[in-house]
């Protein structure tokens, strides 16, 4: 725990700190929106405030560079094969990368269905965790971070998105009915 506080220490407490300002931002655009009539103002300010400020941090993190020691570019294809190696090793390890990468992308899936009733399906969440994952695994390939770029972080994200999502269902934003909105 220690050794996660001295690598990731300032990256928590800067997030743990843009809270107020993400809730305050919204707070602001919500009621800008009431007073111009539109009904439910703080839902999609809300949804949008949270959803960066929880998924950013984790990005901000996968995006650091890793152990120099390590290849600069490291790719693995193999479904579950990361994760079988991970499971041969110390277990704090494999809860830490597990729980780590089903949390990468979960504020954005508990939240794009409660933002949008276009968005409230799983499989649109699905898509865009597991485009937005592949992005990312891309992106430490590219610039050559010393991390692996894993088909499993894209599989442990994207599932993560989803089961968030699942979580969030009874909030979700309701379609709204054909012939009621002006045209």
């Amino acid at each position: 725990m220690l050794l996660a506080w001295r690598m990731w220490g300032h990256i928590i407490l800067f997030s743990l700190l843009m809270i107020p300002v993400a809730l305050l931002t919204a707070y602001l655009i919500g009621r800008q929106r009431a007073s111009s009539g539109i009904q439910h103002p703080f839902r999609t300010p809300l949804a949008d405030a949270l959803s960066v400020t929880g998924t950013l941090p984790w990005l901000w993190m996968i995006l650091t560079p890793g152990s120099v020691p390590a290849p600069a570019r490291s790719l693995s294809l193999t479904p579950f094969r990361d994760l079988t190696t991970l499971a041969e090793g110390f277990t704090g390890t494999l809860i830490a990368q597990v729980g780590g990468n089903l949390l990468v992308f979960a504020a954005l899936g508990a939240l794009l269905p409660i933002r949008s009733p276009r968005l409230a399906r799983l499989p649109l969440v699905a898509a865009v965790a597991a485009g937005s994952s592949l992005t990312v695994e891309l992106l430490q390939y590219a610039f050559g971070l010393h991390r692996v770029s894993s088909i499993d972080d894209v599989l442990l994200n994207t599932t993560g998105a989803i089961l968030a999502a699942i979580m969030t269902k009874r909030w979700w934003a309701r379609p709204i009915p054909e012939g009621t909105v002006p045209g």
